[in-house]
């Protein structure tokens, strides 16, 4: 989990959690870049469109909560306690 966290892109994990890492990672970061063409390493991965709305919705709740959480000025729990 810490490699992870560190850098996902050096951790070792599997092509499919590396499809959505990296999916993870550019919608957080560029969503207005994000592409039919984005999809594709999904589904390769094995997601259907119902997986994929259903992990674009958690990406965007955590996006969403996190930016609350930051604009309220909320402190964190370090979780490897």
């Amino acid at each position: 989990m810490e490699d992870i966290v560190r850098d996902w892109r050096s951790a070792s994990l599997t092509s499919r959690e590396a499809a959505l890492c990296h999916f993870a990672a550019k919608l957080t970061l560029e969503p207005e870049s994000i592409t039919k063409a984005d999809h594709e390493p999904l589904r390769a991965a094995g997601l259907d469109d119902r997986a994929t709305l259903d992990l674009t919705h958690v990406i965007g709740f955590f996006a969403y909560a996190n930016r609350v959480a930051d604009g309220l000025g909320c402190e964190i729990e370090d979780f490897r306690k």
